[in-house]
Protein backbone atom coordinates (compact mmCIF):
# COMPACT_ATOMS: atom_id res chain seq x y z
CA UNK A 1 0.00 0.00 0.00
CA UNK A 2 1.19 3.33 -0.82
CA UNK A 3 0.42 5.73 1.92
CA UNK A 4 -0.99 9.29 1.51
CA UNK A 5 1.63 10.58 3.35
CA UNK A 6 4.39 9.64 1.01
CA UNK A 7 5.62 12.05 -1.10
CA UNK A 8 7.78 10.18 -3.62
CA UNK A 9 7.43 10.38 -7.77
CA UNK A 10 5.82 7.41 -7.34
CA UNK A 11 3.24 7.87 -4.84
CA UNK A 12 2.35 10.61 -6.30
CA UNK A 13 1.64 9.34 -9.56
CA UNK A 14 -0.58 7.02 -7.62
CA UNK A 15 -2.48 9.59 -5.87
CA UNK A 16 -3.12 11.87 -9.14
CA UNK A 17 -3.47 9.12 -11.59
CA UNK A 18 -6.87 8.75 -13.20
CA UNK A 19 -7.45 5.03 -12.18
CA UNK A 20 -10.04 3.89 -13.68
CA UNK A 21 -8.59 5.32 -17.42
CA UNK A 22 -5.92 2.90 -16.41
CA UNK A 23 -7.94 -0.11 -15.42
CA UNK A 24 -9.62 0.06 -18.97
CA UNK A 25 -6.26 0.36 -20.54
CA UNK A 26 -5.43 -2.48 -18.74
CA UNK A 27 -8.39 -4.73 -19.70
CA UNK A 28 -8.34 -3.98 -23.56
CA UNK A 29 -4.37 -4.77 -23.26
CA UNK A 30 -5.39 -8.24 -21.52
CA UNK A 31 -8.42 -8.78 -23.93
CA UNK A 32 -6.20 -8.54 -26.68
CA UNK A 33 -3.73 -11.27 -25.45
CA UNK A 34 -7.06 -13.38 -25.27
CA UNK A 35 -8.10 -12.93 -28.66
CA UNK A 36 -4.85 -13.03 -30.20
CA UNK A 37 -4.44 -16.57 -28.77
CA UNK A 38 -8.05 -16.80 -30.33
CA UNK A 39 -7.50 -15.48 -33.92
CA UNK A 40 -4.18 -15.83 -34.60
CA UNK A 41 -3.01 -19.78 -34.39
CA UNK A 42 -5.09 -20.37 -37.58
CA UNK A 43 -3.64 -17.55 -39.40
CA UNK A 44 -0.24 -19.02 -38.22
CA UNK A 45 -0.39 -22.17 -39.46
CA UNK A 46 -2.03 -21.28 -42.79
CA UNK A 47 1.29 -19.06 -43.53
CA UNK A 48 3.41 -21.96 -42.93
CA UNK A 49 4.58 -20.08 -39.08
CA UNK A 50 4.06 -21.41 -35.57
CA UNK A 51 1.13 -21.91 -34.11
CA UNK A 52 1.75 -19.40 -31.36
CA UNK A 53 3.93 -17.23 -33.33
CA UNK A 54 1.87 -14.10 -33.46
CA UNK A 55 0.13 -14.75 -29.64
CA UNK A 56 4.18 -14.84 -28.59
CA UNK A 57 5.32 -11.27 -30.72
CA UNK A 58 2.05 -9.82 -29.05
CA UNK A 59 3.51 -10.72 -25.90
CA UNK A 60 6.52 -9.46 -26.71
CA UNK A 61 5.03 -6.16 -28.13
CA UNK A 62 2.84 -5.81 -24.55
CA UNK A 63 6.17 -5.08 -22.98
CA UNK A 64 7.13 -1.85 -24.19
CA UNK A 65 3.71 -1.01 -24.85
CA UNK A 66 2.95 -1.32 -21.10
CA UNK A 67 6.10 0.52 -19.55
CA UNK A 68 5.18 3.23 -22.54
CA UNK A 69 1.82 4.00 -21.26
CA UNK A 70 2.88 3.96 -17.62
CA UNK A 71 6.46 5.99 -18.09
CA UNK A 72 4.70 8.51 -20.27
CA UNK A 73 2.05 9.04 -17.57
CA UNK A 74 4.47 10.66 -15.67
CA UNK A 75 4.61 13.17 -18.30
CA UNK A 76 3.77 17.12 -17.05
CA UNK A 77 2.07 19.13 -19.91
CA UNK A 78 5.36 20.98 -20.95
CA UNK A 79 6.93 17.55 -20.97
CA UNK A 80 4.27 15.96 -23.13
CA UNK A 81 4.65 19.12 -25.43
CA UNK A 82 8.38 18.48 -26.29
CA UNK A 83 8.06 14.96 -26.91
CA UNK A 84 4.86 15.20 -29.28
CA UNK A 85 6.90 18.04 -31.49
CA UNK A 86 10.09 15.19 -30.82
CA UNK A 87 7.26 12.23 -32.49
CA UNK A 88 6.27 14.74 -34.89
CA UNK A 89 9.59 15.58 -36.29
CA UNK A 90 11.30 11.91 -36.02
CA UNK A 91 7.63 10.56 -38.06
CA UNK A 92 7.67 12.95 -40.94
CA UNK A 93 11.40 12.31 -41.77
CA UNK A 94 10.54 8.47 -41.68
CA UNK A 95 7.20 8.70 -43.72
CA UNK A 96 9.25 11.09 -46.31
CA UNK A 97 11.74 7.78 -46.23
CA UNK A 98 9.57 5.59 -46.43
CA UNK A 99 7.98 6.99 -49.72
CA UNK A 100 11.58 6.33 -51.07
CA UNK A 101 13.06 2.97 -49.21
CA UNK A 102 9.90 1.37 -47.45
CA UNK A 103 8.78 -1.42 -48.24
CA UNK A 104 5.72 -1.90 -50.76
CA UNK A 105 2.89 -3.80 -49.55
CA UNK A 106 -0.27 -4.20 -51.71
CA UNK A 107 0.47 -1.00 -53.90
CA UNK A 108 1.17 0.89 -50.47
CA UNK A 109 4.65 2.43 -48.80
CA UNK A 110 3.69 2.59 -45.06
CA UNK A 111 6.23 0.49 -43.14
CA UNK A 112 9.94 0.73 -43.26
CA UNK A 113 13.21 -1.12 -41.62
CA UNK A 114 14.53 0.45 -38.66
CA UNK A 115 17.66 -1.62 -36.38
CA UNK A 116 15.87 -4.58 -38.13
CA UNK A 117 12.07 -4.24 -36.87
CA UNK A 118 9.45 -2.84 -39.25
CA UNK A 119 8.08 -0.02 -38.04
CA UNK A 120 4.85 2.34 -39.52
CA UNK A 121 5.70 5.85 -38.86
CA UNK A 122 2.06 7.10 -39.28
CA UNK A 123 0.86 5.37 -36.52
CA UNK A 124 3.21 7.57 -34.16
CA UNK A 125 2.70 10.55 -36.17
CA UNK A 126 -1.28 10.64 -35.51
CA UNK A 127 -0.39 11.20 -31.16
CA UNK A 128 1.94 14.16 -31.95
CA UNK A 129 0.07 15.50 -34.47
CA UNK A 130 -3.25 15.81 -32.03
CA UNK A 131 -0.77 17.14 -29.51
CA UNK A 132 1.05 19.86 -31.56
CA UNK A 133 -2.58 20.99 -33.19
CA UNK A 134 -3.87 21.18 -29.84
CA UNK A 135 -0.82 23.83 -28.59
CA UNK A 136 -1.38 25.39 -31.57
CA UNK A 137 -5.04 25.95 -31.26
CA UNK A 138 -4.44 26.52 -27.68
CA UNK A 139 -1.90 29.55 -28.15
CA UNK A 140 -4.35 31.16 -30.61
CA UNK A 141 -6.94 31.35 -28.25
CA UNK A 142 -4.39 32.38 -25.52
CA UNK A 143 -2.94 35.56 -27.68
CA UNK A 144 -5.54 35.88 -31.22
CA UNK A 145 -2.25 37.29 -32.98
CA UNK A 146 -0.26 34.13 -33.06
CA UNK A 147 -1.37 32.56 -36.14
CA UNK A 148 -1.87 29.05 -34.67
CA UNK A 149 -4.83 28.12 -36.86
CA UNK A 150 -3.32 28.52 -39.78
CA UNK A 151 -0.44 26.62 -38.86
CA UNK A 152 -2.30 23.78 -37.60
CA UNK A 153 -4.03 23.84 -41.32
CA UNK A 154 -0.76 23.94 -42.78
CA UNK A 155 0.29 20.95 -40.94
CA UNK A 156 -2.65 19.36 -41.60
CA UNK A 157 -2.18 19.31 -45.08
CA UNK A 158 1.50 18.40 -44.91
CA UNK A 159 0.66 15.28 -42.81
CA UNK A 160 -2.50 14.30 -45.57
CA UNK A 161 -0.14 15.02 -48.00
CA UNK A 162 2.02 12.36 -46.76
CA UNK A 163 -0.41 9.78 -46.11
CA UNK A 164 -2.28 10.06 -49.57
CA UNK A 165 1.06 9.47 -51.29
CA UNK A 166 1.67 6.36 -49.38
CA UNK A 167 -1.39 6.08 -50.07
CA UNK A 168 -3.11 5.40 -46.92
CA UNK A 169 -6.68 7.06 -47.01
CA UNK A 170 -8.12 5.20 -44.22
CA UNK A 171 -5.68 6.99 -42.06
CA UNK A 172 -5.92 9.85 -43.38
CA UNK A 173 -9.74 9.70 -42.89
CA UNK A 174 -8.90 9.50 -39.11
CA UNK A 175 -6.82 12.19 -38.95
CA UNK A 176 -9.27 14.88 -40.71
CA UNK A 177 -11.60 13.84 -38.82
CA UNK A 178 -9.84 14.68 -35.27
CA UNK A 179 -8.72 17.52 -36.36
CA UNK A 180 -11.91 18.59 -37.37
CA UNK A 181 -13.11 17.77 -34.33
CA UNK A 182 -10.82 19.42 -32.34
CA UNK A 183 -11.21 22.57 -34.75
CA UNK A 184 -14.48 22.44 -33.55
CA UNK A 185 -13.92 22.20 -29.82
CA UNK A 186 -11.37 25.19 -30.07
CA UNK A 187 -14.19 27.40 -31.49
CA UNK A 188 -14.28 27.34 -35.20
CA UNK A 189 -16.19 29.96 -36.59
CA UNK A 190 -19.54 29.05 -38.89
CA UNK A 191 -18.24 29.84 -41.90
CA UNK A 192 -15.00 27.42 -41.55
CA UNK A 193 -17.60 24.74 -40.91
CA UNK A 194 -18.98 25.43 -44.34
CA UNK A 195 -15.62 25.55 -46.05
CA UNK A 196 -14.10 22.78 -44.70
CA UNK A 197 -17.25 20.60 -45.11
CA UNK A 198 -16.92 21.54 -48.95
CA UNK A 199 -13.41 20.75 -49.16
CA UNK A 200 -14.31 17.83 -47.33
CA UNK A 201 -16.78 16.48 -49.67
CA UNK A 202 -14.62 17.31 -52.54
CA UNK A 203 -11.42 15.19 -51.45
CA UNK A 204 -13.76 12.49 -51.12
CA UNK A 205 -14.66 12.74 -54.81
CA UNK A 206 -11.64 13.10 -55.92
CA UNK A 207 -10.09 10.02 -53.89
CA UNK A 208 -13.05 8.15 -55.55
CA UNK A 209 -12.02 9.42 -59.08
CA UNK A 210 -8.50 9.15 -58.31
CA UNK A 211 -7.79 5.95 -56.65
CA UNK A 212 -9.08 2.57 -58.12
CA UNK A 213 -8.84 0.63 -55.14
CA UNK A 214 -11.18 3.03 -53.18
CA UNK A 215 -13.57 3.50 -55.81
CA UNK A 216 -13.64 -0.45 -55.97
CA UNK A 217 -14.00 -0.78 -52.17
CA UNK A 218 -17.18 1.64 -51.94
CA UNK A 219 -18.45 0.12 -54.80
CA UNK A 220 -18.30 -3.26 -52.91
CA UNK A 221 -19.97 -1.72 -49.60
CA UNK A 222 -22.95 -0.06 -52.08
CA UNK A 223 -23.94 -2.98 -54.46
CA UNK A 224 -22.66 -5.73 -52.51
CA UNK A 225 -20.94 -7.56 -55.55
CA UNK A 226 -17.31 -7.97 -56.09
CA UNK A 227 -15.21 -9.57 -53.90
CA UNK A 228 -16.48 -9.23 -50.37
CA UNK A 229 -15.08 -12.67 -48.89
CA UNK A 230 -13.54 -11.24 -45.55
CA UNK A 231 -16.76 -8.90 -45.08
CA UNK A 232 -18.87 -11.77 -45.59
CA UNK A 233 -17.13 -14.33 -43.43
CA UNK A 234 -16.62 -11.57 -40.49
CA UNK A 235 -21.00 -11.51 -40.55
CA UNK A 236 -20.90 -14.84 -40.95
CA UNK A 237 -18.46 -15.42 -37.79
CA UNK A 238 -20.81 -12.87 -35.62
CA UNK A 239 -23.89 -14.72 -37.01
CA UNK A 240 -22.67 -18.36 -35.52
CA UNK A 241 -21.48 -16.87 -32.46
CA UNK A 242 -24.89 -16.04 -31.25
CA UNK A 243 -25.31 -14.45 -28.06
CA UNK A 244 -22.50 -16.31 -26.09
CA UNK A 245 -20.45 -17.65 -28.67
CA UNK A 246 -19.06 -21.12 -29.56
CA UNK A 247 -16.74 -21.06 -26.85
CA UNK A 248 -13.21 -20.10 -26.32
CA UNK A 249 -11.19 -22.14 -29.68
CA UNK A 250 -14.37 -23.59 -31.20
CA UNK A 251 -14.60 -21.07 -34.06
CA UNK A 252 -14.74 -22.23 -37.23
CA UNK A 253 -14.78 -19.09 -40.01
CA UNK A 254 -11.74 -17.67 -38.12
CA UNK A 255 -10.19 -20.55 -39.99
CA UNK A 256 -10.69 -19.22 -43.58
CA UNK A 257 -10.49 -15.32 -42.32
CA UNK A 258 -7.05 -13.94 -43.68
CA UNK A 259 -6.96 -11.17 -41.20
CA UNK A 260 -8.57 -12.45 -38.18
CA UNK A 261 -5.72 -11.22 -36.13
CA UNK A 262 -5.34 -8.01 -37.16
CA UNK A 263 -8.28 -6.06 -39.36
CA UNK A 264 -10.86 -8.83 -38.02
CA UNK A 265 -9.79 -9.55 -34.67
CA UNK A 266 -13.68 -8.08 -33.70
CA UNK A 267 -15.55 -10.38 -35.59
CA UNK A 268 -13.49 -13.73 -34.10
CA UNK A 269 -14.40 -12.06 -30.68
CA UNK A 270 -18.34 -12.34 -31.73
CA UNK A 271 -17.93 -16.13 -32.68
CA UNK A 272 -15.88 -17.33 -30.05
CA UNK A 273 -17.29 -15.18 -26.93
CA UNK A 274 -20.97 -13.44 -28.09
CA UNK A 275 -22.38 -10.80 -29.42
CA UNK A 276 -22.33 -9.88 -25.06
CA UNK A 277 -18.69 -9.80 -25.55
CA UNK A 278 -18.66 -7.27 -28.51
CA UNK A 279 -21.03 -5.22 -26.40
CA UNK A 280 -18.25 -5.42 -23.21
CA UNK A 281 -15.84 -4.09 -25.76
CA UNK A 282 -17.78 -1.14 -27.00
CA UNK A 283 -18.85 -0.56 -23.97
CA UNK A 284 -14.82 0.16 -22.90
CA UNK A 285 -14.46 1.92 -26.26
CA UNK A 286 -17.02 4.39 -24.96
CA UNK A 287 -16.40 4.90 -21.65
CA UNK A 288 -13.00 5.39 -22.46
CA UNK A 289 -14.14 8.42 -24.95
CA UNK A 290 -16.59 9.78 -23.32
CA UNK A 291 -14.48 9.91 -19.66
CA UNK A 292 -12.15 11.66 -21.65
CA UNK A 293 -14.66 14.06 -23.27
CA UNK A 294 -15.91 14.41 -19.94
CA UNK A 295 -12.47 15.46 -18.18
CA UNK A 296 -11.67 17.63 -20.92
CA UNK A 297 -14.72 19.59 -20.39
CA UNK A 298 -13.87 20.51 -16.40
CA UNK A 299 -10.17 21.48 -17.85
CA UNK A 300 -9.36 25.46 -17.30
CA UNK A 301 -6.10 25.01 -19.72
CA UNK A 302 -6.82 25.41 -23.08
CA UNK A 303 -3.97 23.04 -24.01
CA UNK A 304 -4.98 20.36 -21.79
CA UNK A 305 -8.36 20.13 -23.08
CA UNK A 306 -8.10 20.14 -26.44
CA UNK A 307 -5.31 17.49 -26.63
CA UNK A 308 -7.39 15.58 -24.60
CA UNK A 309 -10.48 15.72 -26.49
CA UNK A 310 -8.16 15.55 -29.76
CA UNK A 311 -6.57 11.85 -28.15
CA UNK A 312 -9.94 10.21 -27.40
CA UNK A 313 -11.46 11.38 -30.38
CA UNK A 314 -8.72 9.73 -32.49
CA UNK A 315 -9.17 6.63 -30.36
CA UNK A 316 -12.91 6.46 -30.43
CA UNK A 317 -12.93 6.96 -33.95
CA UNK A 318 -10.27 4.38 -35.12
CA UNK A 319 -12.19 2.09 -32.79
CA UNK A 320 -15.30 2.88 -34.32
CA UNK A 321 -14.02 2.64 -37.98
CA UNK A 322 -12.90 -1.04 -37.21
CA UNK A 323 -15.99 -2.23 -35.41
CA UNK A 324 -18.29 -0.46 -38.26
CA UNK A 325 -15.92 -2.33 -40.80
CA UNK A 326 -16.25 -5.88 -39.09
CA UNK A 327 -20.22 -5.40 -39.04
CA UNK A 328 -20.44 -4.47 -43.32
CA UNK A 329 -21.57 -0.40 -42.01
CA UNK A 330 -18.48 1.08 -43.68
CA UNK A 331 -16.15 -0.16 -46.63
CA UNK A 332 -13.92 -2.14 -45.94
CA UNK A 333 -10.39 -0.27 -44.31
CA UNK A 334 -6.94 -1.23 -43.04
CA UNK A 335 -7.51 0.10 -39.50
CA UNK A 336 -6.31 -1.77 -36.29
CA UNK A 337 -9.17 -2.10 -33.21
CA UNK A 338 -6.56 -0.53 -30.79
CA UNK A 339 -4.72 -2.52 -28.09
CA UNK A 340 -6.53 -5.89 -29.24
CA UNK A 341 -5.68 -6.12 -33.06
CA UNK A 342 -1.83 -7.93 -33.85
CA UNK A 343 0.79 -4.90 -34.70
CA UNK A 344 3.60 -3.31 -32.59
CA UNK A 345 3.61 -0.20 -33.82
CA UNK A 346 -0.09 0.43 -33.74
CA UNK A 347 0.31 -1.16 -30.27
CA UNK A 348 3.01 0.81 -29.23
CA UNK A 349 1.95 4.18 -30.26
CA UNK A 350 -1.52 3.85 -28.91
CA UNK A 351 0.25 3.37 -25.29
CA UNK A 352 1.95 6.68 -25.84
CA UNK A 353 -1.20 7.94 -27.06
CA UNK A 354 -2.87 6.98 -24.04
CA UNK A 355 0.12 7.59 -22.21
CA UNK A 356 -0.53 11.42 -22.81
CA UNK A 357 -3.86 10.74 -22.09
CA UNK A 358 -3.28 9.49 -18.14
CA UNK A 359 -0.50 12.35 -18.29
CA UNK A 360 -3.00 15.15 -18.76
CA UNK A 361 -5.81 13.67 -16.99
CA UNK A 362 -3.45 13.51 -13.68
CA UNK A 363 -5.28 15.69 -10.78
CA UNK A 364 -3.00 18.70 -10.16
CA UNK A 365 -3.97 21.68 -7.53
CA UNK A 366 -5.25 24.91 -9.89
CA UNK A 367 -2.65 28.12 -9.79
CA UNK A 368 -3.80 30.35 -8.04
CA UNK A 369 -3.68 34.12 -9.82
CA UNK A 370 -1.52 36.36 -7.61
CA UNK A 371 -4.01 39.09 -6.04
CA UNK A 372 -3.46 42.78 -7.39
CA UNK A 373 -2.80 45.38 -5.04
CA UNK A 374 -6.45 46.92 -5.42
CA UNK A 375 -7.93 43.41 -4.48
CA UNK A 376 -5.98 43.48 -1.45
CA UNK A 377 -6.94 47.51 -0.67
CA UNK A 378 -10.59 46.80 -1.45
CA UNK A 379 -10.56 43.93 0.92
CA UNK A 380 -8.77 46.28 3.64
CA UNK A 381 -11.33 49.03 3.04
CA UNK A 382 -14.37 46.23 3.41
CA UNK A 383 -12.74 44.80 6.40
CA UNK A 384 -12.19 48.09 8.20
Amino acid sequence: MISRTDRSLVANWWWTVDRWFLAAFLLLMGLGVVLSFAASPAVAERIGLDSFHFVTRQVIFMVPALAVLIGVSFLEPRHVRRLALVMLVGSLVLMVATLFIGMEVKGSRRWIYLFGISVQPSEYLKPAFVVICAWLFAEHARQPEIPGNLFAMILLGLVVALLVAQPDLGQTMLVLGTWGGMFFIAGMPWLWIAVLGALGAAGAAAAYSLFPHVADRIDRFVTGEGDTYQVDMSLEAMTRGGWLGQGPGEGSVKRILPDSHTDFVFAVAGEEFGILMCLIILALFAFIVLRGLALAKRESDDFTRYALSGLVILFGLQSIINMAVNVRMMPAKGMTLPFISYGGSSLVAMAISMGIVLALARRRPEKRRPMSFSSVSGRAATAG
